[in-house]
């Protein structure tokens, strides 16, 4: 194994602030986190990811690996220690068994990390003969640079002790390339001390580290100012808004309850169909299939195939909703009318909105579910089946093909 991927997200976010820390924050509708992992998990030049996570965040941790969009998985993610440098040298241990030649480190809380800065940290590295046992992206640092009494806005005593020479100062990013086993035995070494990076380590063991243009879009979500900007820049991306639109029916039958949106609903009747019938995820599920031209559920399942017979709807649902993923996609939004004398939508509405959340991978604030009626009019006015419309907004690369786009190794 050539290249693994070591992720640090075993921060506690104390600056962030709120319950949720940053790193599993919803970005472009999904957790932070899930945007780093598939950075590297479909770079060619990388063999395997590993993420590093606080032991109480294995659930958050779960959560956001659903809502990847790469079909690979990460290997078993590792616990994390009190401080960066620690949790770093917790996941170097963890890959020693892999023997890899070199692992690049990177900052689970800088999602926007492209393909190209990944190659530009892993070039000196690979040049045969080369000096560095380690490289990193950095940003020159455009503004005069002062150093102060104090780094407390709020001191009134602050006062400026000198001016520095800005021409030789870069600000260090992330990701950072490094020989394994230079950089494994360096963080052995420095265990105990408080590093910030893994080129300070480095550079502590006498290691020679290049340095490579960075990317002023692969900032850290540190604020929430930050993860506002982070927004905006994705959005740009995905400038390609696309809307799908689904409808299905199904009459009642015999029964003791109807699916709806997942949820189930006591009735006296039930829905027929060759899956559980329910109509909402149906409609959504086309609806999703429809925004990136990927035909509909009938293509996909047909209900001429046994194998789907009595298949629970949210399996179809799942489905189109990976199908945007891998289309470098993210659902923005998901609304759902349901048309029915009865049963009532509302007492359940919240209910259904939580888990057509949870089955599409996306937050619930993304979900609007309501329920309407015919005035008894019509098949569904005299109580003989249910209609459900959905409407799904994606929003799409304007290079968005039904292929993933190829990532080109340094050495390509």
């Amino acid at each position: 194994m050539s290249t693994v991927a070591l992720i640090v997200a075993a921060g506690r976010s104390t600056r962030f602030g709120g319950s949720t820390p940053k790193t599993y924050t919803m970005l472009g509708g999904r957790p932070v986190l899930s945007h780093s992992i598939d950075a590297f998990v479909r770079h060619r030049a990388v063999d395997a990811v590993c993420v590093v996570i606080q032991e109480d965040h294995r659930s958050l941790y779960r959560q956001a690996l659903t809502c990847c969009q790469s079909d690979l998985s990460p290997l078993e993610p590792v616990c994390g220690g009190n401080e960066r440098q620690d949790s770093v040298r917790l996941g170097l241990n963890s890959l020693s068994a892999l023997r890899p030649d070199q692992v690049i480190i990177h900052d689970a809380a800088r999602p926007l990390v492209s393909p190209e800065l990944i190659n530009r940290v892993l070039a000196p590295l690979s040049v045969e003969g080369s000096r560095y046992a380690g490289s990193i992206a950095a940003l020159p640092i455009p503004d005069t640079v002062k150093r102060a009494t104090s780094q407390t806005p709020s001191d009134s005593r602050m006062k400026v002790l000198e001016t520095l020479d800005r021409h030789t100062l870069w600000r260090a990013q992330t990701p950072q390339a490094f020989n394994f086993e230079a950089i494994s035995t360096a963080h052995e070494s420095a265990a105990g001390n408080a590093f910030t990076d893994d080129s300070a380590v480095a550079e502590a063991a006498g290691l020679d580290v290049a340095l490579v243009p960075g990317d002023v879009e692969n900032f850290k979500i540190t604020n929430s100012d930050d993860l506002s900007r982070a927004e905006m820049m994705l959005s740009a991306r995905l400038g390609d808004i696309r809307v799908g639109n689904g409808i299905d029916t199904h009459r009642f039958g015999p029964g003791g309850h109807v699916m709806l949106c997942g949820v189930v609903i006591p009735h006296d009747k039930a829905l027929q169909g060759h899956s559980d019938a329910d109509a909402a995820l149906h409609a959504v599920t086309d609806a999703l299939l429809a925004s990136i031209s990927a035909g509909d559920i009938g293509v996909h399942f047909p209900p001429s195939d046994e194998q789907w017979r009595n298949t629970p709807s949210e399996v179809f649902t799942s489905f189109a909703a990976e199908k945007v993923r891998e289309s470098q996609g993210i659902i923005a939004h998901i609304d759902v009318t349901i048309v029915c004398e009865s049963p009532r939508v509302a007492p359940y509405r919240e209910a259904m909105q939580e888990r057509l959340a949870a089955i599409a991978g996306i937050d619930p604030s993304r979900v609007s579910v309501k329920g309407t009626t015919t005035e008894r009019l019509g098949f569904t006015g005299r109580g003989e089946g249910i209609s459900a419309f959905a409407t799904a907004t994606v929003r799409l690369p304007f290079t968005h093909s039904n292929r993933s786009p190829t990532v080109e190794s340094p050495d390509s």
